[in-house]
């Protein structure tokens, strides 16, 4: 009798020790520590940049000292993911500068976005619309003109991943 019971104890104890072991490993991959994917994470270094043509020579408007009316203003945000993860719906914001507007059809961007402007910083749209006052009394909504655009919005489809490189572009002309 006494063996029957020593036998019994110990698939017992096995059943125990296997829980145990189970048990911790289920813990140790949701802690993530030995999985570091889990917790990648991206980093996304964004620089504004600009410069204007003077004399068939483009400078740095850190060098150009000052704008005069009439220029054109090319601006560049060149966007970096220094992380280990992606950054998903990756968006980027450009500002047209008080004193300047917005030149028609200069915003291009590497990979494949799109571009949308907003007339308050709020509300984004491919062609943001107005109410116009008609002859007749009348409202019509027409397209916004470019001079009215506050900010343009570039929106990639794809994620900017690890190590990865983003440019996009626009101009303004200085009024």
């Amino acid at each position: 009798m006494k063996k029957l019971i020593n036998k019994s104890k110990k698939p017992l104890l096995g059943l125990m020790i296997g829980l145990l072991f189970l048990g911790s490993v289920v813990v140790f991959a949701k802690n993530g520590s030995s999985f570091p994917f889990v917790n990648a994470k991206p980093a996304v270094n964004v620089v504004l940049s600009g410069t204007v043509e003077r004399n068939s020579e483009k400078l740095s408007l850190g060098k150009a000292e000052a704008v005069q009316s009439g220029e054109v203003l090319q601006w560049t945000i060149s966007s970096e993911n220094k992380g280990d993860g992606e950054a998903k719906n990756y968006k980027v914001v450009g500002k047209i500068p008080v004193g300047t507007e917005f030149v028609a059809e200069s915003a291009k961007a590497e990979g494949a976005a799109k571009v949308l402007y907003s007339l308050d910083g709020k509300e984004f749209s491919a062609q943001p619309m107005i109410e116009e006052k008609q002859a007749d009394g009348s409202v019509k909504s027409v397209p916004a003109p470019t001079s009215m655009y506050k900010q343009l919005r570039f929106e990639w489809e794809n994620s900017l991943n690890p190590k990865e490189k983003l440019n996009a572009f626009y101009e303004v002309k200085v009024k």
